[in-house]
């Protein structure tokens, strides 16, 4: 158990615990080997037996090894002593980019671009690493107070086999890309289109895509168009426009296909906002918004034996502040998101029949029968996709427009994750959109397990049910009228779902907080003063905690730049909400330059007169008059390592010294010419230089 003050792996000191999730708490440490603070988060004790957990644990740091860059929180250790897991991260303190739009409403254009571009190159950088981040969303970036901006949390994250994987997490679904939602496939342009998503929400202050359930907002991730961020800020320029729309194309070829085009893309939006630059090619059949299959729609509402199966995907991640994920209306809007689904779907498919002209001419049928529908759909040739690696085969097969299932089988005569089969035989035309069964050798060592059913029990029971079945598992509270406090009311997946045994297994539990009496609002009370602070909140019923003066970037002195508790969530009247106020912006660091080379004597070109052995007296100095180094010396070269210069980033070195001049004299009788020593001269030479800007 992981204490205060305590020392983990003789290095890192505790200093406080400064958050938790489901499986993990973090805490603030010392570094006493390096003197610098860090953040160590410790896999709770709880899952330090499980074999499932630890490795998931694990994925994070794996993930992240070796991404060292000034946009991404960067991994410094793994460990375990004595049971305690832990990874040593870098330590950021500021706030989350959701945090940050929900503070600001939304942010100018320019913001929003400057914090996307820092975002991409921290992306970029994983993915020259092979790397795909896979859960991109406002809630994975940190602003620092610094005004830095870091990408965070690659704990789903996975390396990539051919620049492709097969998962079967999903992110959270307001940001997950439509071949994530429909079945888990996930590339480079994946990530992309998640950062157009989040770009999206910091130029409008709202995500394109809202509903009351996770599976409703995956449809429309899959089949609604793209709304333009304009239709809710007219002002946005048209270059930042078509670049979200670029971004969030529903074919991933449409896409940006790197992320440095993307970046390329957003500096030069920012130098001429309303250059319409931007080229997004032509929309053709194959790449037109996809109504989802009945197939798809069961398979966003059931769960199957298949990895690729999206409610393996799901739950969302339950901590995801904007998830508005309802347990007690799933089961309805669930049958109303499949009908109303199954009605677009064939109202979408016949539009599209008709508008391409796959209907013989003459053979109109005016009862429109759907033997003729079914005679009119594209088809496409089944390529041969046994004995190849089945990650390369789900994407040949996903390019053709086919959907994929996943049948898997233990078997001694085929490697690991190779197609033994499909149901459908190689160089035969199959309709557009089916679905090809692939029977895949399986990893003996990766089990199905099935859900069990904990609705009804206590929370401390139905944590050790979960533990030892192998399962994660997060925690959402809700008043209930019917149910008793502490049992739990609701679990998604529901019982006897199957799920492979890995460590992306999760159960969301929804747990009763009894009747719901005598609650109030929390008022926002962000950018008031003190004093109206308090005044709202003691009107609203609450009482006043803590109110700390912090350094804030955001909100001016004097005004409150932090409360507690969230504005509206309904907590019970008394109680404390501690509030922070601004001291103003947090004094900026002076930049540092560095300056590392050899001083040589004046050349023949500086001075002709020079002679080797002369006293110089050597000053390095910048604009402002202030002298850096200083020395005397007969012999050259000097060496000078200076790191801390500030002022500016130009200097001048000045070299001092005092020659003998010559007089020459020429004899009247003979024409013999000879020099005697003349007046002592004082001699001054400069040169400019450049010092090195220090890393911050």
């Amino acid at each position: 158990m992981v204490k205060i003050g305590m020392i983990i792996a003789d290095r890192y000191e505790v200093l406080e615990k400064i958050g938790t999730g489901g499986m993990s708490d973090v805490y603030k440490a010392k570094d006493k080997k390096l003197n610098r603070p860090v953040a160590v988060k410790v896999l709770k004790q709880e899952f330090s037996d499980n074999a499932n957990f630890v490795s998931k644990f694990r994925v994070e740091a794996q993930a992240a090894a070796g991404l060292m860059h000034p946009n991404i929180v960067n991994v410094y250790d793994v460990g375990e002593e004595n049971g305690i897991n832990f990874i040593v991260m870098e330590l950021v303190e500021g706030i989350t980019l959701k945090k940050y739009i929900e503070k600001k409403a939304r942010l100018s254009v320019k913001e929003a671009i400057t914090i996307a571009i820092q975002i991409g190159m921290g992306i970029e950088a994983a993915h020259n690493n092979h790397i795909i981040h896979r859960d991109i969303k406002p809630q994975n970036v940190i602003i620092s107070k610094e005004g830095k901006v870091k990408v965070t949390d690659f704990g789903i994250a996975k390396a990539a086999s051919s620049n492709t994987i097969t998962s079967n997490v999903m992110g959270s679904v307001h940001y997950t890309s439509p071949e994530q939602a429909r079945g888990g496939y996930s590339d480079e342009k994946s990530d992309i289109y998640s950062l157009g998503i989040t770009l999206f929400e910091m130029l409008t202050g709202r995500v394109p895509f809202n509903g009351e359930t996770t599976v409703a907002i995956a449809i429309k991730q899959i089949q609604e168009e793209m709304p333009s961020p304009r239709e809710y800020v007219d002002d946005i320029p048209v270059s930042v426009e078509q670049i979200v729309l670029k971004c969030t194309q529903k074919s991933p070829d449409r896409r940006y296909q790197n992320m440095s085009d993307l970046i390329e893309d957003l500096k030069k939006s920012f130098i001429t906002p309303d250059e319409d630059f931007v080229k997004i090619e032509e929309d053709d059949l194959m790449s037109k918004t996809r109504p989802m299959s009945g197939e798809e729609m069961e398979a966003l509402r059931k769960s199957s034996k298949s990895e690729t199966n999206i409610t393996e995907q799901l739950p969302i991640d339950p901590n995801a502040e904007d998830d508005e994920y309802d347990p007690k209306m799933e089961k309805i809007t669930g049958i109303m998101a499949i009908i109303v689904g199954i009605v677009i779907v064939i109202v979408a498919f016949v539009l599209i029949v008709k508008a391409t002209g796959l209907f013989n001419s003459g053979k109109k049928n005016p009862a429109g029968s759907e033997t003729e529908i079914s005679e009119s759909v594209e088809q496409v040739l089944m390529p041969e996709v046994t004995n190849m690696d089945y990650e390369k085969a789900q994407k040949i097969l996903m390019d053709e427009g086919f959907k994929v299932k996943l049948l898997w089988v233990e078997t001694e005569d085929y490697k690991v994750g190779t197609v033994i089969s499909s149901n459908v035989k190689a160089g035969l035309k199959v309709n557009y959109g089916s679905v090809i069964e692939l029977t895949v050798s399986k990893d003996p060592d990766v089990e199905l397990i099935k859900v069990p059913d904990i609705v009804g029990i206590s929370l401390s029971d139905a944590y050790k049910i979960l533990m030892d079945a192998g399962i994660g598992y997060e925690t959402v509270e809700e008043y209930s009228d019917t149910v008793a406090e502490g049992l739990v009311m609701e679990q998604y997946p529901e019982k006897n779902t199957e799920l492979r045994a890995d460590s992306s297994t999760k159960v969301i539990i929804t747990v009763s907080k009894g009747k719901a009496e005598n609650l109030v609002a929390v008022p926002s009370v962000l950018g008031l003063t003190v004093e109206e602070a308090i005044e709202e909140l003691i009107e609203a019923g609450l009482k006043v905690g803590t109110s700390d003066e912090v350094y804030n970037n955001i909100y001016e002195k004097g005004y409150v730049c932090y409360q507690s508790i969230k504005y509206n969530e309904e907590v019970e009247a008394g109680t404390v909400v501690d509030i922070q106020v601004s001291k103003g912006h947090e004094p900026e660091v002076e930049k540092t330059y560095s300056f590392n080379t050899n001083i040589n004597a004046p050349t023949p070109a500086e001075d002709p007169e020079f002679e080797s052995g002369t006293k110089v007296h050597i000053d390095l100095s910048t604009p402002d008059g202030k002298s850096w180094f200083s020395t005397d010396t007969t012999s050259f070269p000097v060496s000078v390592n200076l790191w801390n210069i500030t002022g500016s980033s130009k200097g001048t070195i000045t070299l001092k010294y005092t020659v003998t001049t010559k007089i020459k004299e020429v004899d009247p009788e003979t024409g013999e010419e000879t020099a005697k020593d003349g007046p002592k001269e004082e001699r001054t030479i400069t040169r400019e230089i450049t010092f090195i800007p220090n890393e911050d």
